[in-house]
């Protein structure tokens, strides 16, 4: 997980992006969130937008300790890092169109992240998560 700041505020006085990243299946969620949130109001969002939808983080549930740090896994940093930049594009395309309101976009923008061919497992995030291609309208 990671964070995206120095925003403008939004309508909704959020100013900050929370990056959950999902190793094994690529996806991300981003949660626009407070720079003043504090530690139980993002637990309270963990729970309400990630425990909810995919259960409890492997580490969790086995009460593994799992260490994460570039001298043994250089490649994690590097994918957070790969997501928080197509985020970075994606929103300043979103903030030229719609002149700022990214908060509002920030759902689609997840959602076209998530339907993103991902060559590393060959296929979208989103298809990874549920077992099946996400069924959209073509234009």
């Amino acid at each position: 997980m990671d964070f995206v700041s120095g925003l403008p505020l939004s309508p909704k006085k959020k100013d900050v992006i929370w990056v959950i990243f999902n190793r094994l299946t690529k996806s991300a969620h981003f949660i626009p969130i407070r720079m003043d949130f504090s530690l139980n109001k993002l637990v309270e969002l963990y729970i309400s937008e990630i425990v909810r939808l995919q259960g409890v983080p492997l580490q969790e549930a086995l009460d593994t300790q799992l260490h994460y740090s570039t001298a043994f896994h250089s490649q994690t940093d590097g994918q957070s890092e790969r997501v928080i930049q197509i985020l970075e594009d994606m929103l300043r395309c979103c903030v030229l169109e719609v002149e700022g309101n990214w908060e509002k976009y920030l759902p689609l923008v997840e959602f076209t992240y998530k339907n993103s061919y991902q060559s590393s497992i060959k296929m979208a995030s989103y298809e990874a998560l549920y077992g099946r291609k996400c069924k959209t309208s073509s234009y």
